[in-house]
């Protein structure tokens, strides 16, 4: 890597599961292609909010992450995570409440990721148009 390369640019580096260093009953203990599967077939009230968070949480490709992120039942949940590139763009596909609309607003304004503040304007376009909003006077 080039001296003068913004580490904070790069992306976070990831790893093929299964982890090693993850107990046997771990979802993290399954290779990627069989965690997908698992986050994939599951139920829409599933229960397994805390495994999902595990996965967003570990070092698995941010594919993997952001499938488990897609899953989450709760997706209040999701707000801890908005300063993830990854994350904070399925976070901003998921609001849809009057009160979304000042949270996806500052995301807009302060993300520091693209990805994130792009699908927060797709969002906040499409929440505007669902609760008959008008852009900047709500």
């Amino acid at each position: 890597m080039p001296d003068d390369v913004d580490p904070a640019l790069l992306r976070r580096p990831w790893i093929a599961g299964p982890d090693p260093a993850a107990p046997s009953e771990s979802w993290l203990a399954l290779d990627d292609d069989d965690l997908l599967s698992k986050i994939e077939t599951l139920p829409e009230q599933h229960g397994e909010d805390e495994k999902l968070i595990a996965v967003m949480r570990s070092d698995r490709h941010f594919f993997v992450r952001q499938e488990a992120a897609k899953r989450l039942v709760d997706h209040e949940r999701l707000k801890e995570y908005r300063d993830d590139r990854h994350i904070g763009q399925i976070l901003a596909r998921r609001l849809r409440r009057y009160e979304d609309v000042a949270y996806l607003e500052g995301l807009i304004r302060g993300s520091r990721h693209l990805e994130v503040r792009r699908a927060a304007k797709a969002q906040l376009e499409e929440l505007y148009e669902t609760l008959k909003l008008t852009p900047g006077r709500g």
